[in-house]
């Protein structure tokens, strides 16, 4: 009789990571920035909504996580921005109907892809304003509750921590204001949190449970040079003294589908990014559907593909969604079969452990960047049901299983360029530090010296810590060193601190403002139910 050895089924943690600054601007019609937003929910939010309630309709199990960032959250919840984005919606469907006149007698794929693009464009307006009431939390609400997706959090307004490890007060702040967020809006304390830029230092955990945050995830690195290497590598979690779980990035899954020379996305019959109606319409055509500034910018309809990533884009030749969508299934089929050998080989030198490997991503990939990406997910779940090797899952089922587990820190690291800090600090940027560092110190002292304000003192001091939060967000820095809208970032950080300091000055003056103060309210309009005591040394006891 022959014994039939089957290999251990590995895990794969799938984690999207969704985050958006905080930009809103209540008192203009139009601004081009807020499209960031317009466009992440165009490309990526709604269609991972749509692949969700595909599978839901076949009965294909599917398991992933995804980290809503609090900005973001605020930002799905304000009333000018749902209506805004209503707008813009109803703005791209009648482009769409304007190109499929005009594109009637062009390339019929040209004409093909017109057609289709109205037909998401209406598919999305009605699942955003129909289904949802322009609540697009709900959705993601639903199939958490069903269990399909771990909904987790990360810290405040995406600051980065490592920066602020001279404040406790203020890494304290990023993480509360992170968890009273996910408690307004999902009525739970979020089991885990995704690191802004899954920056960590040593001593970081001990902030994540004091306020019960069960996991974290940290970059490859971090477990290579971790105080003790872990026994198992990236491929099992380990706990730091102060009992906090951490996972960390499977090199090879990120590779595999995003790396920018063999990975999935750069695929010739996958659409092509950089080419885009909104550049290449004549200006008086296109001028309704673009900023009202005159400014050029993506709206989404494209007509090409990569082709070739050498050829400039006035040579790129037409996209074939049939084409696409086969690349969409070889792609699946290589990635599970990779993973599938990957588990195999694991399981041979794990002892009795199970495999788990860890895939984050931006969510902005799958769609935004890769259009194809959400039908690559939903077709990667469709594919692995019947896999007798590996199961998708979430953090909190792993850990519910884990009976023995390594007690080490990870080292010091990000998932930004170069492993660590640079991105973040560099001659492009670092001027914006000493200033923000300075009022974080004075917000700090506000809230431990003010600890009975009056009404119109505690609004003040309230808005006075949403100004902070703001400055601290790892975006602005990031913007200055990629240059991409350098000025937009600059002014950022030059307004929240000066809108803090005119607020400092009314306090200490004790003449203030109403109709500057109800402004600054107006405008930076986040975390309202949370107040300035969360600055405070002693903030637990408040």
């Amino acid at each position: 009789m022959i014994e039939i050895i089957r290999s251990k089924k590995g895990k794969i943690l799938l984690l999207l990571h969704a985050h958006l600054p905080y930009i809103h601007h209540p008192d203009f019609e139009n601004f081009m920035e807020e499209r960031w937003l317009f466009e992440a929910l165009t490309e990526t939010y709604i269609p991972l909504i749509k692949i969700f309630k595909s599978l839901e309709k076949d009965n294909v199990p599917f398991k992933l996580t995804i980290s809503l960032s609090p900005t973001l959250i605020e930002m799905f919840s304000l009333n000018d921005l749902k209506e805004k984005y209503h707008k813009y919606l109803l703005n791209l469907i009648e482009l769409t109907e304007k190109e499929i006149i005009r594109t009637k007698d062009e390339d019929p794929k040209i004409h093909q892809l017109a057609q289709h693009y109205r037909g998401e464009l209406i598919e999305d307006l009605d699942i955003f304003s129909e289904e949802y009431n322009q609540d697009i939390l709900k959705a993601f609400k639903e199939f958490k509750d069903k269990g399909y997706i771990e909904v987790i959090t990360s810290n405040g307004t995406h600051g980065y921590l490592p920066f602020y490890r001279e404040y406790p007060e203020a890494i304290r702040a990023q993480i509360k204001s992170a968890v009273l967020t996910f408690k307004k809006y999902f009525g739970k304390h979020p089991k885990g949190m995704w690191l802004a830029e899954c920056a960590y230092f040593k001593g970081l955990d001990k902030y994540l449970s004091d306020e019960d945050i069960r996991y974290f995830f940290v970059d490859t690195h971090g477990f290579t040079y971790a105080d003790s290497k872990p026994r198992y590598g990236v491929y099992r979690p380990i706990i730091t003294p102060n009992k906090v779980f951490v996972f960390a990035r499977d090199p090879e899954s990120s590779e595999q589908i995003w790396s920018s020379e063999v990975g999935y996305p750069g695929d010739p019959r996958y659409r092509e990014f950089y080419r885009d109606i909104g550049f290449d319409r004549e200006e008086d055509y296109i001028k309704p559907y673009i900023d009202p500034s005159g400014t050029r910018c993506n709206t989404g309809i494209k007509y090409h593909r990569i082709t070739n990533k050498l050829l400039s884009l006035d040579k790129k030749e037409i996209y074939d969604l049939r084409e696409a969508r086969n690349a969409v299934k070889e792609h699946v089929r290589d990635f599970l079969c990779k993973k599938t050998s990957q588990i195999k080989k694991l399981s041979a030198i794990l002892d009795e452990e199970e495999p788990i490997i860890v895939a984050p991503f931006d969510a902005e990939l799958f769609g935004h960047w890769w259009y194809e990406g959400p039908k690559f997910l939903e077709e990667l779940f469709r594919q692995s049901c019947e896999s007798e090797y590996l199961d998708f899952s979430v953090p909190t089922e792993v850990l519910q299983a884990i009976k023995k587990v390594q007690v080490t820190y990870p080292d010091e690291s990000s998932w930004g360029a170069g492993g660590y800090h640079d991105v973040w600090l560099n001659g492009k940027n670092d001027w914006i530090y000493k200033h923000i560092h300075e009022i974080t110190e004075r917000m700090i002292e506000k809230a431990n010296t003010f600890k009975c304000p009056s009404n119109l003192q505690k609004r003040v001091l309230n808005q006075m810590m949403r100004e902070v939060l703001l400055v601290q967000a790892s975006d602005w820095p990031f913007i200055m060193t990629t240059g991409t809208t350098i000025e937009y970032a600059k002014n950022r950080v030059k307004c929240h601190i000066n809108r803090f300091l005119d607020l400092e000055k009314m306090l200490e003056k004790q003449e203030i403002n109403d109709k500057r103060l109800s402004f600054y309210e107006w405008i930076d309009n986040i975390f309202r139910n949370i107040d300035y005591t969360i600055f405070s040394s002693d903030y637990r006891t408040n």
